[in-house]
């Protein structure tokens, strides 16, 4: 009887310590997890506040008419169902931030793995973080003067609450949740406060080229700002625009018709506690209320 050779006995060990460090490793990833959910490395979101998320929302008077006759804020926030929301509004947000929104669930591995690989190599193509990812970070703020050791934590507490999200909401809750949270620039809070300030319009009303504004001023609502930075506006909006096209939500044609559009600003107007009708009624029913 032959013996086995020492080369295949030395493979074979290879192989067997391989598939070792590789389970550990996987049991390794699956315990950390656990303890982010369990809140071994601080505090996560209850059961109770991812059913029901606080934010800041404006207080409307409103006629007996149904007529919005003004408001009060801390920030000009107003709550927007998806069944009241363009699809330009949603099409120019899920191509620009999360073109694969639809298939993950919270969490885009393809895209973490771009982020992971252009740390590596120096070329960075694009953060990770989906659409679900920026509205945990929103819901539950990220806390100030962090380290990095907080910070890489954070991201993963924002992993979990993203998975937790999409099990209690559906895609279109998600969508309307996140429109109504961010900040548009311009005291503006919100998909509806957006729309009334920056066109004088409701949510649905929003045509392709406005919703493409919009959504642009999201990545540094000042920085591209239709009002503050016109220019640059509107190079973030046909950048929004070819991500459009890009993902097919509209046709070439349209692209090459939309980015030679100026950004109209003539319904532009800062929502204040000023603005609306019947002023010193409001005065005196905020005392009232106050």
């Amino acid at each position: 009887m032959k013996k086995r050779s020492s080369g295949n006995h030395g493979a074979g060990r290879f192989i067997k310590g391989f598939y070792l460090t590789f389970i550990a490793l996987i049991l390794l990833i699956t315990a950390f997890f656990l303890a982010v959910t369990y809140g071994v490395f601080g505090k996560m979101p209850t059961f109770e506040e991812l059913e029901n998320p606080k934010s800041n929302l404006a207080t409307e008077i409103i006629s007996s008419d149904g007529r919005l006759i003004g408001k009060y804020f801390i920030e000009n926030r107003s709550n927007t169902p998806y069944h009241e929301l363009s699809p330009n509004v949603i099409n120019a947000l899920i191509a620009t931030e999360d073109a694969r929104f639809e298939d993950h669930s919270g969490v885009d591995m393809i895209a973490v793995f771009r982020v992971v690989w252009g740390v590596m190599t120096g070329q960075s193509k694009g953060g990770g973080s989906t659409i679900t990812q920026q509205l945990a970070k929103n819901l539950f703020p990220r806390k100030p003067d962090r380290s990095v050791v907080e910070t890489a934590l954070i991201k993963f507490k924002e992993w979990v609450t993203a998975i937790k999200l999409e099990r209690n909401y559906s895609k279109d809750e998600i969508l309307a949740m996140y429109l109504n949270t961010v900040d548009f620039g311009s005291q503006s809070y919100g998909i509806k406060s957006a729309a009334k300030t920056f066109f004088n319009k409701e949510p649905s009303q929003l045509t392709v080229e406005e919703a493409a504004t919009l959504v642009g001023t999201l990545k540094a609502p000042t920085w591209f700002s239709p009002v503050r930075n016109p220019e640059r506006s509107r190079d973030r909006r046909n950048t929004v625009l070819g991500q459009m096209e890009k993902y097919g939500y509209i046709t070439e044609s349209e692209l090459d018709s939309l980015k030679t559009l100026p950004i109209d600003m003539s319904g532009f107007r800062l929502q204040d506690h000023t603005s609306g009708v019947a002023t010193y009624f409001r005065e005196y029913l905020r005392s009232v209320l106050a």
